[in-house]
């Protein structure tokens, strides 16, 4: 008896071994895994590269005035010489018609209005040929002042009711020209969203167009940069797949930071003959940025994340060991001014310090993490 007493208890013991062994794992592998990056001194001597986003020149959405089933999409030999509807990709000349509704009922309607109108302009005809009459027999005191009125009252009823016809008429037709999807500007399909058969009700967005002749690198600078920037500057850029630079000139400068990043929005137009440039690639630039007077702690602007104490308070979660274990500490900072990719502290962290610069945004203050490249 006591012999098999030992036995459960060693088990017992056993179990509990086993289990307190697994449970370490079982937490390291619920760790929120994230990224860390050292806040650096920042001293500005060399030109900073900003990454800018390629975006057409101009750009319009194609929606149906008149609803209907899509009858045709505009067709194109393909690769193989066989024919296919225009796709993404495909350019297009202005006024080519891309897509067509249904037209039988808008037609009905054209020659319904067309007949009223026909119809006004009989009675219009037949009242202005008694008026007439009227106007013949009341100058000879044939008709009286009542019969001559009603006459003219009618006349004049006749004659709005043709210039309402034709009204009617005039908008029956223009909704049947509107069953024609027509392409506004020379530009290249950026989008379909409609294919044949498919009910296009009014407002529906068919294709997205963009003017690619002509395209613009779009990116942000911190304030300090504002005062060497103006419109018309010339300024270069640099795609990674094109091995060429491209020039062009500043277009705009918006007047107004982005409350985020705390940067303003540049545009740079570049001529884009050859179409080498495409909507959503992204390029670099240089703006030769001067040096600060005196370094700057920096963090990238990934690290930054609302401290929770207003709308202007932000924080970084900084990585510290709390015996073998990565744990985070929100930490209020200030911050100044950004360069490029990330932003200036000016208070709440020192240089050599750890931050968390991916996964900020899923981590809370005092919470285990697993360090990642």
């Amino acid at each position: 008896m006591r012999i098999e007493k030992a036995t459960a208890g060693l088990l017992l013991l056993a179990c509990l071994v086993f289990s307190g062994c697994g449970a370490p794992k079982n937490r390291a592998a619920s760790l929120t895994p994230v990224s860390v990056a050292t806040v650096t001194a920042y001293s500005g001597p060399e030109g900073i590269r900003y990454s800018a986003s390629i975006v057409p020149y101009s750009q319009v959405s194609l929606v149906f005035k008149s609803a209907g089933y899509i009858t045709e999409i505009l067709m194109r030999p393909g690769v193989d010489g066989r024919m296919r509807v225009l796709q993404q990709g495909d350019y297009v000349k202005k006024g080519t018609v891309v897509a067509t509704v249904r037209k039988v009922d808008y037609v009905h309607a054209v020659q319904q209005y067309a007949g009223q109108l026909d119809q006004a302009r009989a009675a219009a005809t037949k009242a202005q040929q008694d008026f007439q009459r009227a106007q013949a027999l009341y100058s000879a005191n044939a008709l009286t002042q009542p019969d001559y009125d009603a006459a003219k009252a009618q006349q004049d009823s006749t004659r709005g009711t043709v210039k309402t016809a034709q009204a009617a008429l005039s908008e029956a037709r223009q909704t049947l020209a509107d069953c024609d999807l027509r392409a506004p500007i020379d530009s290249w399909v950026l989008n379909r969203n409609v294919e044949v058969g498919d009910f296009a009700a009014t407002g529906t967005v068919g294709f997205t167009l963009g003017e690619t002749r002509l395209v613009k690198a779009v990116f942000g600078v911190p304030d300090v940069l504002l005062s060497t920037l103006r419109i018309g500057q010339e300024q270069g850029v640099v795609t990674e797949s094109l091995a060429q630079e491209f020039h062009g000139r500043i277009t705009a400068i918006s007047p107004i930071a982005d409350q985020k990043s705390r940067t303003f929005e540049v545009e740079v137009t570049i001529p884009n003959p050859k179409g080498l440039l495409k909507a959503g690639m992204v390029a670099t630039l240089d703006l030769g940025q001067p040096a600060l007077v005196s370094p700057v702690a920096v963090v990238p602007l990934s690290a930054v994340v609302p401290s929770g104490a207003g709308p202007k308070g932000f924080a970084v979660f900084l990585v510290m060991k709390d015996g073998a274990q990565d744990v985070v500490k929100l930490q209020p900072v200030e911050l100044g001014n950004t360069y490029g990719n990330q932003v200036a502290v000016v208070k709440g962290v020192t240089e050599g310090d750890h931050v968390v610069s991916m996964g900020a945004t899923l981590v809370k203050d005092g919470q285990a993490v697993q360090i990642i490249p």
